[in-house]
């Protein structure tokens, strides 16, 4: 594990990092909550893949200070300070559910340096036009966001009581999900490896307080701090159709709005099917990061194979 200092020189992050150290550089951005430690495929997996897979803690998750009050755009100046430490120029970027919307950040600030970005399971900005945001959600997720609509004081009681509650039992957060999950999500989550890739991840999440967390959430529904018309990487919009925590229509709201988006929807899939397609999503990442003037390649299968 790296420590990072920002350029303020007042945080730390903790950072990992994985696979062929001559790889393609790839920034991993986990879910909310996550950490570092989330789902990701196998070393050996990733050195066939020939690529070097960075993780990080978000501020306030696992190892990384708080960043009190934090935008959605932070995220860039973030990754960046972390490619500048790790002597990385360009890199691509993958973002899993609440990560989705920090790398869509790094492709809309960082420019040249974000080659390509894959982002998955991801909700639109809680401002989005012509979107009923909270349409289809999971009774869980909509209260959570919804105490952050209304009482900032609410949604850190609420989130400090369920970290407490998780860091006592680990095994009781999945449970907590349970009641919003689609079938196809629990065969996912009953996988034994995956199961304890999920607890680990969020045990290091939720370690010392639930500071990551509420401030995930409270950034999620505030304006993001960037604009999407900015973005010129190529970009990879990847959902399950029965999602239930990031329901599809988020994910068709941000194909209209990213000029350079290309859509996979899987009809089988729902929330963390993002987990089972992360090698064949890397490997996209890979195959569009190339030299100015690259185009997306537009396919018509609604799906990636994993």
């Amino acid at each position: 594990m790296h420590q990072v200092a920002c350029v303020s020189g007042t945080r730390d992050m903790s950072v990992e990092v994985w696979g062929a150290p001559d790889g393609m550089p790839i920034f991993l951005l986990h879910g909310t909550p996550g950490s570092r430690r989330g789902p990701r495929p196998r070393t050996s997996v990733l050195y066939r893949l020939g690529v070097r897979l960075i993780s990080y803690d978000r501020p306030g998750y696992g190892g990384s200070d708080r960043h009190l009050g934090r935008t959605v755009a932070d995220a860039a100046m973030d990754v960046r300070v972390i490619a500048d430490a790790l002597g990385i120029d360009g890199f691509g970027v993958v973002g899993r559910s609440g990560g989705g919307p920090h790398a869509l950040a790094c492709a809309a600030m960082l420019g040249k340096r974000v080659h390509s970005a894959a982002i998955l399971v991801s909700l639109a900005p809680s401002d989005a036009k012509d979107l009923d945001w909270y349409g289809g959600m999971a009774k869980t997720n909509i209260e959570d966001f919804g105490k952050a609509d209304k009482d900032t004081a609410d949604v850190e009681a609420e989130l400090t009581n369920l970290a407490d509650r998780f860091r006592d039992d680990p095994d009781s957060l999945l449970g907590h999900l349970v009641p919003g999950l689609a079938a196809t999500d629990l065969r996912v989550v009953e996988d034994v490896a995956i199961r304890r890739l999920l607890i680990d991840a969020h045990a290091e999440a939720l370690r010392d307080s639930a500071a990551g967390w509420i401030d995930d959430v409270l950034a999620l529904r505030r304006p993001w701090g960037f604009d999407l018309s900015a973005i010129t990487a190529p970009i990879l919009l990847w959902h399950g159709e029965k999602d239930t925590f990031s329901p599809v229509t988020h994910a068709y709201w941000l194909a209209r709005h990213i000029p350079t988006a290309v859509i996979r929807v899987q009809t089988d899939a729902a929330h963390f099917g993002a987990v089972e397609i992360l090698p064949s999503v890397l490997a996209w990442i890979k195959e569009n990061s190339g030299s100015e003037g690259l185009r997306v390649k537009h396919v018509q299968q609604p799906a990636l194979s994993s």
